[in-house]
């Protein structure tokens, strides 16, 4: 689909140029103080243990609920005990480390002042989901790629917080900080997407100041 950004009218400076928002969630609203990356120490033991990894291999984990105990079996290899207690650790350790960027709440707060619905849409393995949800009020929709069945940039995760959201496709503004998931991603599905650079030090604030008003 052809990607055309709604800008606002210039006689009603007001009103809000989208009627959705939704955020991928690392990067851009939360980031990992600790990572100690737990299933990616499974995957390379098993690749230092003969398994050959695949392309597809993290569309795996991700696109289903896959504790760290059922990867193993995901892929036919038996993890020994060891090392599924010590990746169990690293998990609890990065959970632990989650920190919301310090304008993630004041951002949100300020679409949903403006009656903007907010949705997050994100790749990850299933016990992050409740993290960070948990972290944030509650808002107008999910995508959790295990729960859409789906990592973006496929659309069908798109779709997927599309439905919850209730509102055209070229009302949504998806915000993000890798190019192929966050922007190419939504833009081909038809929303307007922008990208954010924390590392470079982009607010949320300014960026949507300048897309929405």
């Amino acid at each position: 689909m052809k990607n055309t950004e709604r800008l606002p009218d210039a006689e009603d400076n007001s009103r809000p140029a989208f009627s959705a928002v939704v955020f991928d969630v690392f990067g851009t609203l939360v980031q990992i103080g600790d990572r100690r990356s737990p299933y990616r120490m499974l995957m390379h033991w098993m690749r230092d243990a003969g398994r050959r990894p695949r392309p597809e291999d993290a569309a795996r984990l991700m696109s289903q609920p896959v504790p760290l105990s059922a990867v193993g079996p995901l892929f036919g290899v038996a993890l020994p005990d060891d090392l599924l207690a010590t990746a169990q650790r690293a998990l609890d350790d990065e959970v632990r480390s989650l920190r919301l960027f310090p304008d993630a709440t004041t951002t949100i707060a300020r679409l949903r002042d403006a009656d903007v619905r907010v949705g997050l849409c994100s790749n990850l393995a299933s016990p992050y989901g409740d993290a960070v949800k948990g972290m944030l009020p509650v808002l107008d929709g999910y995508a959790w790629s295990y729960e859409a069945g789906a990592v973006k940039p496929n659309p069908a995760i798109y779709q997927y917080i599309l439905d919850q959201l209730g509102c055209p496709v070229q009302e949504v503004l998806f915000i993000g900080d890798t190019p192929a998931a966050d922007v190419d991603g939504p833009r081909a599905f038809g929303m307007n997407a922008r990208l954010i650079d924390r590392k470079a030090g982009q607010s949320l604030d300014a960026l949507l100041t300048d897309l929405l008003y």
